[in-house]
């Protein structure tokens, strides 16, 4: 059903299109937070040494801190201006607890993947331990800019990844 009305859509306008793929993204599944039993799972690995953690962040058109009445802007800003702020708070505790930003950068569609899956942001951030990943995400005063972040974001993955030092094992 959906494949049979992209195309017409498509006829409509871009902009039309475009709509309609975020309302079926939005219809999908959508994560913005961890949950206990992903945290636990996590740290179940028991994991040894550095973790590199993948980012993939969906923007909202307009940021939305409903949530945050406090930080809001004097006037709307876009979803990629609150994930700018989000950042910007969040670096120096990054730092703090170890951390470094590996890299942060635009996105758009897959090349292989889902043709209509579109990511607009790809972070890889780095930790000396998922100890220290821990010790991070539940500082308090990094928390407040958390609010940035969900003003800002639609949809996110969060993959922990970990180098094989031992070449790649099958």
């Amino acid at each position: 059903m959906i494949r049979q009305l992209e195309k017409p859509l498509q006829e409509i306008g871009e902009i039309y299109a475009h709509s309609f793929l975020h309302l079926r993204n939005f219809m999908t599944n959508t994560y913005l937070n961890p949950t206990q039993d992903s945290g636990a799972r996590l740290f179940k690995k028991n994991i040894i040494g550095e973790v590199v953690m993948l980012n993939l962040i969906r923007l909202r058109d307009i940021a939305d801190y409903s949530q945050a009445p406090d930080l809001a802007p004097e006037k709307p800003i876009t979803g990629r201006e609150a994930f700018q702020k989000y950042v910007d708070f969040t670096l120096p505790f990054l730092k703090k607890s170890g951390g470094d930003l590996l890299f942060l950068g635009s996105a758009d569609y897959f090349f292989i993947g889902p043709f209509d899956e579109k990511w607009d942001v790809v972070m890889l951030v780095k930790q000396k331990s998922v100890a220290d990943f821990f010790s991070f995400a539940t500082n308090k005063e990094y928390g407040v800019g958390l609010n940035h972040r969900t003003a800002a974001v639609m949809d996110s993955r969060l993959l922990p990844i970990v180098e094989n030092r031992n070449g790649f094992i099958l």
